[in-house]
This record gives C-alpha cells, structure tokens and sequence, in this order.
C-alpha cells in the first residue's frame, strides 16, 4: 500500500511540475498512467485527473498571479469562449461519437506542435489591434535583467473562436484544453509563451472545476485515490511556477511540443482501442 501511495505521489509530483511550467495541466499524464498502470476504469480516471488539474491551477496560479506572470483580463475575455464550449460540448456527449473528437484532438495537438515549432521564439508587437486595445488586453513581464518588457495582443476574435473548440473539448473528453489554450494564446493572439502558460493555468482551473463537480455528483471520484493525487500535483506545481520565469523559451518550447506529441499518441490510442 505505501509502495502504491509513494507512486502515486511522485507520478503526481511530476505531472504537476510539468503542468505548471507547460499550462497544459497534469491530466496529460496521469489519466494514461492510472488506466494503463493502475488498470483503473476511464471514469475514476479522468475524475482522479480533473482533481488535479484543479490543483495544478490552484498551486501555480498564486504564484504567477503573484509574480505578474498571469494576465487576469485576458483569462477572463477567453473564459467566456471556454465555458460556451464546454457547455456545449456536455450536451454533445452521446450524440456525437467520442472516437470522432479524440482524432480531431490528435490532428489538431500534431498541427500545434508543428506551429510551435515553426513560431520557435516570441514575437513581442509593437501595437495590437483595436478589439485588444479597446478591452485593454496588454501587459508587462520582467526579462532576464529584471526590467519590465511591454507585449501587446491581437486577433482576439480567432483565439477566442480557438477557445470555443479548445472547451468542446473539454466537455467532451473531460480534459483541461490547456495545450488548445497555450496555443490560441501563443501561436495567434502573440502573448509570449511563458505568459501564455501561465494565463492557461488559471484558465484550466475554472474549466476543470466544472467538470469535476459532474463526477462528484456521479459519483466517479474516489477519495482514497484523488487525495494523494491532488497533494502530489500541487507540490509539483508549486515548484514548477518557480522554475517557469527562469526558463529559456527555446526550452520551454521543445518542453511544450514534445508534450504535445504525447498527448496525439496517447488521443489517438483511446480513439483506436475504445478505451
């Protein structure tokens, strides 16, 4: 029982860490890990995941709050999106095959990698456009000197058209979205990758919460194996919202890709075996 705890928790630890640092949250690696591992069912799963992508949102968006690193306007805008989405997503359950969105989402995670690639650094604009401006969406994040740098933001109608597909999915594979979020915010609205990832956290916070409550009230959370899950991701997230700001973004890209890759292999194996 220790030995199943003490992996639990590292296995935790490590999906929160690279979570916080990705904005992806850490479902992208502990639903594959329960099912496959723990042979758990995909329900208790995916509950189990939403616990702790809620607590990789709680854990690390203090500190990129704190440390200015998360732009408040711009979740807040984007929400909007995801939450339509979402919704609608939930009631497309059953109506639509599940299988016909995990392909979807596996195209769309190579699709991203590959643009993310292709982008390579951040491209910080001299103006945004006048939706972003009227709104008020820029903001400011400390260099490597300690100086603050001004970014601003652009088509905020596309990211948020991004946002909408980024919450149907969520509502439709109980998953927190955060690599559909880092890029709609990344790749088109131009916010620089670390701001990005940390805007996501707080993003996928609400998304997720959302979710979890569903399978609180279905009952599909087990307590025994979500505690040590959530305690795990959190510590994990707390360490990887310090190691962020201090991160290459050449790094922290390949780090965002090849978690990207894992997460169309591992959409792609539930849309072939049914699992």
């Amino acid at each position: 029982m220790l030995e199943i705890l003490a992996g639990l928790l590292a296995l935790s630890f490590g999906a929160g860490f690279v979570g916080a640092i990705s904005g992806l949250g850490g479902g992208v690696f502990i639903v594959p890990a329960l099912i496959i591992i723990a042979h758990l069912p995909m329900r208790v799963a995916v509950g189990a995941s939403l616990i702790s992508v809620v607590a990789t949102s709680a854990g690390a968006s203090v500190a990129f709050v704190r440390d200015g690193w998360t732009n408040l306007k711009v979740a807040m805008v984007l929400e909007c999106a995801t939450v339509t989405g979402a919704v609608t997503g939930a009631y497309l359950v059953g109506i639509v095959p599940v299988v016909v969105f995990e392909l979807l989402f596996a195209a769309m995670m190579l699709q991203s990698a590959y643009f993310s690639l292709k982008k390579g650094g951040d491209d910080i604009l001299p103006k945004g456009d006048s939706l972003a401006e009227r709104l008020d969406l820029a903001g400011e994040i400390p260099n490597q000197q300690g100086q603050l740098v001004h970014y601003e933001v652009a088509n905020v109608p596309q990211g948020g058209l991004l946002m909408i597909v980024a919450g149907l999915m969520s509502g439709l594979l109980g998953i927190g979205s955060g690599a559909l979020k880092v890029m709609a915010m990344d790749y088109i609205m131009h916010i620089p990758l670390k701001v990005s990832s940390a805007t996501s956290n707080f993003m996928i916070g609400v998304t997720a919460g959302a979710g979890a409550l569903v399978f609180l009230a279905r009952g599909d959370v087990s307590t025994t194996l979500a505690a040590p899950v959530a305690l795990g991701v959190t510590a994990g997230a707390l360490t990887g919202s310090r190691v962020l700001p201090r991160l290459k973004v050449s790094a922290l890209r390949i780090v965002f890709v090849v978690i990207l890759i894992l997460i169309a292999a591992e959409m792609g194996w539930r849309a072939v075996t049914g699992i």
